[in-house]
């Protein structure tokens, strides 16, 4: 079994186009009672990978509203209730919430570092937890027909196709909502365009897709021919480059494009030219670990940023400047699985907020598994 996302590389070092809605838009959310605090637009969407669980937050009561999954460290079975080792969840139209079960390698859990197990499924699940579409087979791991190889991100496409970063297999494929057949996919074998453990795939407002090329410390635009157009990082682990693990990149309305610079510790907004405009360094927290590999960070309407801070097991929100604490979730440096703490939260994105992210559709129209 080949395992080459993020999380690992706390114990070892690894080496058609459719126009999108305008990346400000704002889903409407289904009608629910005034009390009701299932899908609230500011609520943040975690995916809280070690404890095997989806989580959605009030970030002023620390509540937990919604969530997904066992909340077990050492659950080994995934199954129609369960996820093992989510890597990205998006909330859909109608409350629907689109989950990358991973699953978690050997070693990889501080909790249980015996525990093993694959997931390999990308599904769609409704508030009760059904399943109502879902791509890869639990707990089997392949290349073929319905086979995936650790898929750690997924979006839906304004066509309402979704767009999977399958990153053991090293592409990233569009996989048809009706037919569940592949229509797309980019990975070549070799050359300057191979991927080496892709870790998150955007489809940007003028058609191309812009890939976090993880292993090879660079972040790619791609038209949907597969050329390369854009490209920040040396695509060379082994030569002097200013990625180490490039976790995650979304393209601001600027034109700039922020990029989770994992390895580095630290968040990084770069210009069309590749100039650095923003830094902020996750390790440099109170209480934070040497290597706190942070995985994810969006920049939201307002301008502040909201980090996945993976193994300082936390999940913030900063000012616009990157200068100031605005909310946390976890404590820094502390994993568990008990209440306001996270293990290994590896997305975090706030509910209704779409800025330099793919806007999903309104509806999914919720078809069976």
């Amino acid at each position: 079994m080949r395992w080459s996302h993020i999380g690992l590389r706390r114990f070892a070092v690894f080496g058609a186009v459719f126009a999108m809605a305008p990346a400000t838009l704002l889903l409407s959310t289904p009608a629910r009672a005034a009390s009701d605090p299932f899908n609230h637009g500011g609520n943040v969407l975690i995916t809280d990978q070690f404890n095997n669980r989806v989580i959605e937050v009030d970030p002023a009561t620390k509540d937990i509203v919604w969530s997904f999954g066992s909340g077990d460290p050492s659950l080994c079975n995934p199954g129609p209730g369960t996820v093992i080792g989510p890597n990205d969840a998006e909330r859909l139209g109608d409350g629907l919430t689109l989950i990358s079960g991973t699953g978690v390698p050997a070693g990889a859990s501080p909790a249980d570092p015996s525990f093993a197990q694959a997931d390999n499924r990308v599904f769609v699940v409704d508030r009760q937890g059904h399943i109502h579409w879902q791509y890869g087979q639990a707990g089997v791991t392949g290349s073929g027909d319905n086979q995936l190889n650790v898929p750690v991100f997924a979006i839906q496409l304004p066509n309402h196709n979704i767009l999977i970063t399958d990153q053991g297999n090293n592409r990233v494929i569009e996989v048809s909502r009706t037919t569940r057949h592949v229509v797309w996919s980019y990975g070549p074998a070799s050359g300057p365009g191979a991927l080496s453990g892709p870790n998150s795939a955007e489809l940007l407002t003028n058609g191309h897709i812009l890939i976090a090329d993880q292993g090879n410390n660079r972040v790619i635009e791609i038209t949907r021919s597969g050329h390369i157009v854009w490209q920040f990082g040396s695509g060379n682990p082994a030569v002097t480059h200013p990625l180490d693990i490039a976790a995650f990149a979304s393209r601001l309305p600027n034109g700039d494009t922020l990029i989770t610079d994992s390895g580095h510790a630290r968040i990084v907004e770069v210009t069309e030219a590749k100039h650095v405009v923003l830094q902020y360094f996750t390790d440099h927290a109170t209480g934070s670990v040497a290597a706190p590999l942070p995985t994810n960070a969006v920049r939201l309407r307002n301008g502040d940023i909201s980090i996945a801070d993976q193994f300082n097991h936390r999940a913030l929100i900063v000012n616009s400047d990157g200068d100031r604490l605005l909310e946390q979730t976890g404590e820094t440096g502390v994993f568990g699985t008990g209440f306001d703490q996270l293990d290994g939260p590896y997305t975090a994105f706030v509910i209704g907020d779409y800025t330099g992210q793919t806007v999903p559709p309104e509806d999914f129209s919720p078809s069976s598994p």
